[in-house]
């Protein structure tokens, strides 16, 4: 918990400090790319979590892997080193596309499929969710073939679950009512 607590302060620090700079936008997409690349790699993630690996060795890593960073991305880098907090380096570019987002009236619909969105259904996905939600709207994709069919949209707080998989449990609760 207090970790969620600091990676979010890290996160309005900067992400203050980049809008200042007119750099918010790159900042942004150095932040979902350290979200990626720590959520990805397992080898990363491990080394940034594990206390055996000096934090000499961490910032060089880091440095080396996201060496064409803005400065502002960088500079984070550097303070999480220096204060020993490079172990939340994940949850501090999470924190900061959320608030990012936020900041520019940008709202995400997890969409869960089976199969990959194609870019037309993508396009009717987005149409609609702006619809409801009268922001603008960026789509994740998650693939689960356990869904089997059909979809899962979440934006926000609000899931609209039209899976087959949730139409085969409700199946299968009425016949076993009965």
């Amino acid at each position: 918990m207090a970790g969620a607590r600091a990676a979010i302060r890290y996160a309005k620090a900067l992400l203050s400090l980049a809008s200042d700079q007119k750099a918010a936008d790159v900042v942004n997409a150095d932040m979902k790319l350290i979200a990626d690349a720590i959520a990805g790699s397992k080898d990363l993630s491990e080394m940034l979590q594990s206390p055996v690996v000096p934090s000499s060795a961490k910032k060089a890593v880091l440095l080396e892997v996201f060496k064409k960073s803005n400065k502002n991305t960088l500079s984070l880098i550097d303070t999480l080193i220096s204060n020993n907090r490079i172990d939340i380096l994940g949850d501090v570019a999470l924190k900061f596309n959320q608030l990012f987002d936020e900041s520019k009236g940008i709202e995400v619909a997890t969409v869960t499929t089976a199969v990959e969105l194609t870019g037309d259904l993508k396009k009717k996905v987005l149409a609609k969710a702006k619809e409801l939600t009268g922001k603008n709207v960026e789509v994740k994709n998650i693939i689960d073939e356990s869904i089997l069919g059909g979809f899962i949209l979440r934006i926000g707080d609000v899931q609209y679950n039209a899976s087959v998989t949730n139409q085969l449990n409700k199946l299968k609760r009425e016949f076993s009512l009965n």
